[in-house]
């Protein structure tokens, strides 16, 4: 049998003969519902978190739409590959954020990176044209190889991404 406290309730450690100790601190009778041990304790969210999980989710997707375009040669595939990028990137914002973010900003936040991650997947295709002796500039490369397929890559990251965020 386990030693009682002083409140009368079961200690879940035992205590030391002529040892006195609460089940509770006093403190927790100030404390609101939402703060109660009960209530959810473990949300580790905050807003540099949900930057650190999306941005690097972010990086991840232009990484991703960098080998598709560049190295598998893939073209029209990219427009799913950027929705599927922008719903992940909001996916990781949502984790990252928990509870500590506002519905508005999460979804801003997603949506900039999810932005950010195509974005930078369109500077790393024409990096790659440059590195296979291209001589076009980024806005010329993209226009000329991808034309219309850029801007719709973007649109369906963000879509997807504010999707996901709600």
């Amino acid at each position: 049998m386990r030693p009682m406290t002083s409140s009368g309730s079961q200690d879940t450690e035992p205590q030391a003969p002529g040892e006195r100790r609460l089940a509770r601190p006093p403190s927790e009778r100030y404390r609101t519902p939402e703060q109660a041990p009960d209530a959810k304790e473990d949300t580790d969210g905050s807003f540099g978190r949900a930057l650190a999980f999306g941005g690097l989710t972010a990086i991840g997707v232009g990484i991703a739409i960098a080998l598709a375009g560049g190295v598998a040669l893939v073209t029209a595939g990219l427009i799913a590959l950027a929705g599927l990028g922008g719903w992940v990137v909001a996916i990781a914002v949502r984790t990252g954020g928990d509870a500590a973010l506002t519905r508005e900003r999460r979804i801003g936040v997603a949506v900039v990176l999810a932005a950010l991650g195509v974005l930078g997947g369109q500077l790393g295709l024409w990096l790659f044209a440059r590195y296979e002796g291209g001589v076009l500039g980024p806005v010329d490369y993209l226009a000329d190889t991808f034309g219309v397929l850029v801007p719709i890559e973007l649109a369906a990251a963000v879509a997807a991404a504010w999707l996901a965020a709600r």
